[in-house]
């Protein structure tokens, strides 16, 4: 039974997923409460994803596969181009929350369930996700955004919060589901990432065709093109030098983000949104280092002798 009262749908851009996509069927088919639909889109793959998907097709008729031609290069444009693909499948269908799920994650069995809850409790949340795990990595932890980011992996928004963003915005290098979710917040809409649930990613992000070094490379470009303020960029390499590999993965990422200002690298974002992220960041930048000060103040007259 569904007690938040919204119905929702599902669609999942799946490239070369055949290690996982059993997986993250499973999660979805044992939720507490199904989807109107799941649309999962065979992205061009060259494995057998298709394969996988196909046995259940007939068991859970609420799931539909689109196959798309397959395709050599691997980019974030195409990525939109198949949720796009799959939204067109949900054309004529009532429902209040649509979501994308990657192909490659799992959760518990009232996930969902409890997303929806939390829309249904807050008429202004336009995006909403959980923090989610990935082998030596926790979103909660490890993470320099905070908890206005939704991770794109499962990232469901009200309907109308999507139409009026303009859904998601091709871009070969990445940025998609922070373009969303920033933008649902520059006009007015809440977006939260919750701490109750978490999910657990199965390949670490970034590296479906590279290395770790290689990823923070590209991550630091993407932090440059999508308008990051300098100064966050630093304490976020700093803080990125403390986490495993230690050093050389914030390096990377400094390297990146310098690279990309030094050849100047067209940026997908307007300045209106660029300012809006700048502003975002400096009060995250001023919180976070009062929080810190404020700290070690305390830890100073708690060890004071008495």
């Amino acid at each position: 039974m569904n007690r938040s009262g919204l119905p929702y749908v599902l669609i999942t851009p799946a490239r070369n997923e055949a290690t996982f996509i059993e997986t993250t069927i499973e999660s979805v088919i044992h939720q507490t409460v199904l989807p109107e639909r799941w649309v999962i889109v065979n992205d061009g793959s060259t494995d057998d994803t298709s394969a996988r998907v196909k046995p259940y097709l007939a068991a859970y008729p609420w799931i539909e596969l689109v196959d798309l031609p397959v395709r050599r290069e691997r980019h974030f444009a195409a990525k939109v181009s198949a949720f796009n693909a799959g939204q067109e499948r949900l054309k004529g269908l009532d429902y209040e929350i649509i979501g994308n799920l990657d192909g490659d994650v799992s959760f518990d069995n009232d996930h969902l369930e409890f997303l929806l809850t939390e829309f249904s409790k807050d008429s202004r949340l336009g995006v909403a996700g959980t923090v989610f795990r990935e082998d030596g990595y926790s979103s909660e932890t490890d993470s320099f955004e905070g908890q206005s980011h939704v991770a794109g992996q499962c990232q469901l928004f009200r309907r109308q919060c999507f139409e009026e963003i303009g859904g998601y915005r091709a871009n070969k290098a990445g940025g998609i589901d922070w373009m969303a979710s920033t933008t649902a917040r520059m006009i007015g809409w809440k977006t939260r990432s919750f701490r109750e649930k978490s999910f657990f990613h199965h390949r670490k992000m970034g590296t479906a065709e590279r290395g770790q070094l290689a990823s923070s490379f590209s991550y630091g470009e993407k932090d440059y093109y999508l308008g990051g303020h300098p100064v966050w960029e630093i304490f976020r390499v700093a803080w990125r030098m403390t986490k495993k590999p230690y050093l050389v993965d914030g390096v990377a990422l400094g390297l990146g983000y310098l690279w990309a200002l030094l050849r100047r690298a067209k940026r997908p974002v307007s300045d209106e949104l660029m300012r809006f992220h700048r502003k975002e960041q400096m009060r995250k930048l001023k919180s976070i280092l009062s929080s810190v000060i404020t700290m070690k103040r305390f830890n100073r007259f708690e060890t004071k002798p008495s």
